[in-house]
């Protein structure tokens, strides 16, 4: 079942969903991040950039941002270590920017498709987290060249690593946790839909895109470039 990525449609990807579907997603969407340390990847991987490039102010874009949950770690992450970050939220569906900004995201919000943003926008890191497993290969090598363009200090991805482990984890906690139907159908599909080391690999060279591919846990993958 999981010997390739699934091709399976996610009920959080269809345009009918409502904003009240979308929302009561999103909300146990940041239960399951908070639970799975989602944000503990991401927040280590710009210790190293600020490490490596010295940087003390930094504009960041999420890509795929959803309700807004990463930016607000990365806000506090930011105030923690004396970081000055201008945060900037991408997601196509109109319910996102709605939800984030109520939820007190600190954020500018772009209302878009990824690759209809303005050619002239750049920032010093691209952030793309449990999001690229939404797009088929071909897309998905289009972003990798549109984020290894867009960023001028490092880009990152993190994503779910495709096993039967996490996969049978993941349906028995969304049930007895009682989470939302779009998260319950969409949890184990997302697992369906994700990586392997050897995608990266492959989708990484078709792009022409040299990064680093790190395994972290819980089942994720890291993908990203520092240029330093």
């Amino acid at each position: 079942m999981l010997h390739a990525r699934s091709s399976a449609a996610e009920w959080m990807d269809d345009a009918a969903a409502t904003e009240a579907e979308f929302a009561a997603a999103l909300r146990d969407l940041a239960r399951i991040n908070r639970m799975s340390l989602a944000y503990r990847p991401v927040l280590r991987w710009l210790d190293r950039l600020v490490a490596r490039t010295g940087a003390t102010r930094l504009s960041v874009l999420d890509v795929g941002a959803g309700g807004g949950d990463m930016l607000r770690a990365i806000a506090r992450w930011a105030a923690q270590r004396g970081v000055v970050v201008e945060l900037v939220g991408l997601d196509r569906s109109p319910w996102a920017g709605r939800y984030a900004l109520a939820a007190g995201t600190p954020a500018r919000w772009i209302t878009a498709d990824l690759f209809d943003l303005d050619p002239a926008e750049r920032f010093d890191v691209v952030l793309c987290s449990l999001f690229t497993h939404h797009l088929p290969d071909p897309v998905l090598v289009r972003f990798l060249q549109w984020a290894e363009a867009r960023a001028r200090l490092g880009w990152l991805i993190s994503d779910l690593h495709r096993h039967p482990l996490p996969w049978g984890f993941v349906w028995a906690a969304v049930r007895a946790l009682r989470m939302d139907p779009m998260v319950v159908h969409d949890s184990t599909v997302s697992i369906a839909r994700s990586f392997i080391r050897a995608d990266w690999a492959r989708l990484l060279a078709a792009a022409g895109v040299a990064a680093e591919i790190r395994w972290t846990f819980p089942f994720r993958w890291l993908v990203g470039s520092i240029r330093a």
